[in-house]
């Protein structure tokens, strides 16, 4: 069964660019997105989410802010 579903347009454009022809489907973009996404082990999960809780939390430090500390 088929269904339609709603993305913004901001999700939309980068869909679009990812793209490798201009025939292929959003579904075939999902779909190895959803595969990439599975491939990662369960260490990889879990630094991942560990690494997004550190980022929410303001403790990973920017490029550019560590260029500005070395620099003083």
């Amino acid at each position: 069964m088929e269904t339609t579903i709603q993305v913004s347009k901001e999700l939309l454009t980068k869909l679009q660019m990812m793209k490798m022809h201009v025939k292929e489907s959003y579904e075939n973009i999902i779909w190895d997105l959803i595969e990439d996404r599975m491939e990662f082990s369960d260490e990889t999960k879990k630094n991942i989410e560990q690494s997004q809780e550190e980022f929410n939390q303001g403790k990973i430090i920017s490029l550019e802010e560590i260029k500005k500390k070395l620099e003083m």
